[in-house]
Order: structure tokens, then C-alpha cells, then sequence
């Protein structure tokens, strides 16, 4: 099961002007071979199929917290595209004018015919996500060194996007999961170094760019310290991910830290009603009169 706040992992600056480009680069991390869907996708399939977890547990722990974790980077990445998208078409409900016209040149149309001007799950090229991206052999080896491989390519291509994107809300949410995918990096690695020997530490960071090349992770790290906290992402279970999670970061030799629980976030931004696009619809709702319905029913809101 999952337990799920109405929060947001990090707070996204909203962009100065839209730029649909911009969200089509983004949604490669979403939708992409490397992207958050497909590292979620993994990691959870893997902790459903784990055989002798009980002989296994720090292993088990390791894939179900980060597998939790990026349903966290979904949503980012999500909402940093809608943000990039908010108000990319002029609002208003005559359609006679064409509002959407100039979207026939977007770089990824399906932002406005498949979706209400909002993120899709698909790649950068309009491809869907699809479940072909997952690996799960039910092989702890192989399925570990397979998720250290998975989450090097989805740092290349985040450092790729963001030399592709100047906008500060696409950066910031890039910076984050640099910094937070990095750490998966570090704890994959960790993990095969406990089941086999091989100090596969040595190889990070993958690709050799150190994270303070980006100044939006460089600040998350020094400030933060988000490359040294994994979490569990639950109240009580998965604790024995510090067997596998302890030490020194192999990159700066801070102490690494394991926490119960999972972050505390920040408010999601509002995302404008675009009545051109029929979303969200429903005019007929009034939240006053259900407000009185529900007195009137003795409903507490």
C-alpha cells in the first residue's frame, strides 16, 4: 500500500512565460526509456515479484523505499511540465477564433489534444511509456545492477534536458532529481558492493559531471544535504535499509543517514482552469450549495 500526502517533493518556481518546447525536452524524464516511469515501474514490479525477502530484507527495503520515492518524481516532473504549459493558449470558451491554432506547431501536440494543456505519459517525441521499459527478472544481481544502469541513464539525460531548458521551474525540478537520483545511484551501488564484494562505489558519479556543476543540486546538497538522507517513505516498515545505507558518501565522505518517514514537501502551485480546453468543465458546480447540503446533513467538511 501506499501512503500518500497532498504535497509536492519540491518547490517549482512558476516559469516568467510558457514554453511548450520546453515541457516536450521535460517529457523525457516523464515518459522516456530512462524517465520516472520507467525507474517507478521497475522498482515496484521488483518489490511485488522479491522472493526470500525474509532472508533478504535489506534488499527488499532498499527497492520498496526508492520505488516509493519516485512516485514523488512523477509528480514533480508533472507538475513542472503543466507549469511550463499554464497558459500557453488564450482562455475563453469561443472556439470560432481558434485558440489552439498556434499548438498545430508545438513540438508535441499531444499536450493539447491528448490532455488539457498537462503532461502525458509519454517521451519527448510523443512515443507512450510502455511497460517493455520494465526489467524484473526476479535475479537480485542482475535486477540490482540492472536499477544501477537504469538510474545512470536517467542521470545522463537529466543533464542533458537541462542543457536543453533555461527556465528556472524546469531547472529547479531537474536540480532536485539530480540530486535525489544520484543518491539511488549511490545506494544501488552500495547494495551490490553488501550482496557481492565489487566496489561499484567507485564508479559514481555516472556520467564523471559532479553535481555541483548545477547550481539548483549543488544548493539542495549544501543546504539540504538530500544526497546523504534516504528515506523509507513509510511510518514504521523498511528499516533495515540502513544495513545496506550507512557509512560515507563515496563522493564528498559525508556521513550517509537513513530516515523514517518521507519528506515533508510543500504546497502543490495552482494550475489555472483553462475553459478553452473544456478543463476543468463541471460550471455547473457550486461549492456553496454543497457546502449547505452537507450542514444540512450533519456532514462535517
Amino acid at each position: 500500500m501506499i501512503l500518500r500526502y497532498d504535497r509536492l517533493a519540491v518547490e517549482l518556481p512558476k516559469p516568467k512565460n510558457p514554453s511548450p518546447n520546453d515541457a516536450a525536452a521535460v517529457q523525457e524524464l516523464l515518459g522516456g526509456k530512462y524517465g520516472e516511469m520507467s525507474t517507478l515501474m521497475n522498482y515496484t514490479f521488483q518489490s511485488f515479484n522479491f522472493r526470500g525477502r525474509n532472508r533478504l530484507r535489506p534488499f527488499y527495503d532498499l527497492t520498496c523505499s526508492i520505488a516509493a520515492e519516485e512516485y514523488s518524481h512523477i509528480e514533480a516532473v508533472s507538475y513542472a511540465i503543466n507549469l511550463l504549459l499554464n497558459g500557453q493558449t488564450p482562455r475563453g470558451k469561443d472556439p470560432v477564433p481558434g485558440p489552439l491554432k498556434e499548438m498545430a506547431d508545438a513540438r508535441n501536440s499531444y499536450h493539447f489534444l491528448s490532455s488539457a494543456q498537462a503532461a502525458v505519459p509519454f517521451d519527448s517525441m510523443g512515443n507512450p511509456w510502455t511497460g517493455q521499459y520494465v526489467h524484473a527478472s526476479g535475479n537480485l544481481k542482475l535486477d540490482l545492477l540492472h536499477n544501477f544502469f537504469l538510474e545512470c541513464g536517467a542521470r545522463a539525460n537529466k543533464m542533458r534536458v537541462y542543457e536543453m531548458v533555461t527556465d528556472p521551474c524546469a531547472r529547479t525540478m531537474i536540480g532536485y532529481l539530480l540530486v535525489r537520483g544520484g543518491l539511488h545511484v549511490v545506494a544501488y551501488a552500495k547494495a551490490l558492493e553488501k550482496l557481492t564484494g565489487v566496489e561499484v562505489s567507485k564508479l559514481v558519479p555516472v556520467p564523471d559531471l559532479s553535481n555541483d556543476a548545477f547550481p539548483e543540486a549543488k544548493k539542495l546538497q549544501d543546504q539540504q544535504k538530500l544526497h546523504l538522507k534516504l528515506y523509507t517513505f513509510s511510518p514504521d516498515d523498511y528499516g533495515q535499509v540502513g544495513q545496506i545505507w550507512n557509512g560515507q558518501h563515496p563522493e564528498d565522505g559525508q556521513p550517509l543517514q537513513v530516515l523514517q518517514g518521507g519528506l515533508m514537501g510543500v504546497p502543490y502551485p495552482e494550475l489555472d482552469e483553462e475553459p478553452q480546453l473544456s478543463s476543468p468543465g463541471a460550471d455547473d458546480y457550486d461549492p456553496e450549495m454543497f457546502k449547505d447540503i452537507a450542514k444540512k446533513m450533519g456532514v462535517k467538511l
